[in-house]
């Protein structure tokens, strides 16, 4: 079987797509990728055959970028959902998707929601074609419905359409009730020879709770993303926990200033790794960090900065796994960014979390029912296997 990947840009996007890739490689299917720029890096380090889409022109996304801090969160919603990834995006990538299907001829498209460029190729020519969800489906759905106008300009009823197409999610029914007619939630394992190992002894002996603060890689470099690595090792420097914060590839952790003692600061770190030994994870509520977080039974402290965050912060927070701190400004108006107003705030927060054991239980719970879910190699034979 061929099984072609398409995602927009963003390691978060295309980080749901790689369970299956690797199944895909494990059962001796063909696969290949179509990316845009951004994303050639990762997957010439994962070593998946790919081949380059494009990007929206720069002056077009800047002037998306450079609105979204003065909108309100629903203008916000358009803007990403509509104009960058309906309009923009998928009138970028759909020459290269087109000749990837129509010189490689894929048997089956995996695509991630907000890549919709493979959805109007795949309808066109008849290929089978599945989500594979980053957020939760209540998100998907939302974003999906934005998008459905600009969409309609490529093939009538697309919006609908998908929704009837295979949705394939990681998150939990308890957490994520899925509006999607066809879903199939599935659990990630281990990848071969990636089993969590040892974490260098960065604080010697002390044995103090372990805190992972992560705000993502897109967050990273952005002035939020940056404002909230600030806040939270302002807010965790006080408590007696020993503080890993991962700043991602794009943040100028020169900006922290010095760190205190507590703390340890890393470009990147292998979150399963890291997850295993950790007390609490503080976070964006990126629905990567999200799900990690939650399939290793860790709770959560999220400080929601942009695009699904507030809504899977109010997820974890129904859920009784973990607590939301929305930064300052209330996450009903323009999104807020963290500040020396905060600082109280997330500190109380996750000394709650470390201190009630009902937050550990509640995300042991979440854990527990994701390992009932098919394998992703499970799932994968289920749609091979589909007419």
């Amino acid at each position: 079987m061929r099984v072609l990947f398409t995602s927009p840009a963003g390691a978060g996007h295309f980080t749901p797509l790689t369970p299956f890739v690797d199944a895909c490689t494990a059962r001796g299917d063909e696969v290949l990728a179509v990316v845009p720029p951004s994303l050639e890096q990762l997957l010439t380090e994962r070593g998946i055959p790919f081949r380059t889409g494009a990007e929206p022109d720069r002056a077009a996304t800047a002037a998306i970028r450079d609105r979204l801090p003065r909108a309100s969160r629903e203008e916000a919603a358009v803007l990403v959902n509509r104009e960058l990834f309906g309009r923009l995006c998928t009138a970028a990538m759909l020459p290269a998707v087109e000749e990837a299907c129509r010189d490689w001829r894929p048997d089956l498209v995996l695509h991630d929601p907000c890549e919709y460029a493979s959805a109007v190729v795949a309808e066109r020519l008849g290929i089978r074609h599945a989500q594979v969800a980053t957020s939760p489906a209540r998100i998907e759905a939302y974003s999906l419905d934005l998008a459905a106008p600009v969409l309609a300009d490529y093939e009538p009823e697309l919006a609908e359409r998908l929704k009837a197409t295979p949705y394939l999610t990681r998150f939990p029914a308890s957490l994520d009730p899925s509006p999607y007619s066809a879903t199939l939630r599935f659990r990630e394992t281990a990848r071969p020879g990636a089993a969590p190992g040892a974490q260098p002894a960065w604080w010697g002996e002390d044995g103090s709770p372990l805190v992972y603060v992560t705000f993502g890689t897109v967050s990273g470099g952005m002035p939020a993303g940056v404002a909230a690595c600030r806040t939270a090792v302002e807010a965790l420097s006080a408590l007696p926990v020993r503080v890993l914060l991962s700043g991602g590839r794009a943040t100028d952790l020169s900006e922290l200033g010095p760190l205190p003692g507590n703390v340890h600061v890393e470009e990147w770190v292998s979150a399963p790794g890291v997850l295993a030994a950790a007390s609490a994870t503080v976070c964006h509520g990126g629905s990567g960090t999200t799900y990690g977080a939650l399939a290793a039974g860790v709770p959560l402290v999220v400080v929601p900065l942009f695009a699904d965050q507030p809504a899977n912060a109010r997820l974890v927070e129904s859920a009784g796994a973990g607590l939301a701190v929305f930064p300052t400004g209330g996450p009903a108006d323009a999104m807020g960014l963290p500040g020396p107003a905060d600082v109280p705030r997330l500190r109380a927060a996750v000394e709650a979390v470390l201190a009630d054991p009902s937050y550990r239980e509640a995300a042991g719970r979440i854990a527990a029912e994701m390992r009932t879910a098919p394998t992703v190699h499970e799932t994968l034979a289920a749609l091979a296997a589909a007419p």
